[in-house]
């Protein structure tokens, strides 16, 4: 296996025990998570781009999780949408696919 099939297993482990975890491991598994996604994303070419990002909203829940901002079933729901985000993204890289993105054209 390699270190990021390993690293989602990882994720979706922790997400069932969610009460053996604490704060600080929670929140370094997020960081860790989005930290991740970001050079996956970077490999398959995917740019980053304006508007809202979904992983954001995963950095939010890392850095909220020690305030005591999030229950466990929130980090839990936040620990399997980075695993499937990771795992999605690894299995582009698998392939070989390259992502490029074509700029909006006005179609008036």
């Amino acid at each position: 296996m390699s270190l990021t099939t390993d690293f989602i297993g990882k994720l979706v482990r922790d997400a069932n025990r969610m009460e053996r975890l604490d704060a600080f491991q929670k929140r370094r598994m997020l960081e860790r998570a989005v930290a991740t996604i970001a050079d996956l994303r970077e490999a398959v070419g995917l740019p980053a781009g304006p508007g809202r990002d979904i992983v954001l909203d995963i950095h939010t829940t890392a850095l909220s999780v020690e305030r005591g901002w999030r229950d466990d079933n929130q980090v839990r729901d936040t620990f399997l949408l980075a695993a499937g985000m990771i795992r999605d993204l690894h299995i582009v890289l698998d392939s070989g696919t390259r992502v490029s993105l074509v700029g909006n054209r006005d179609v008036s």
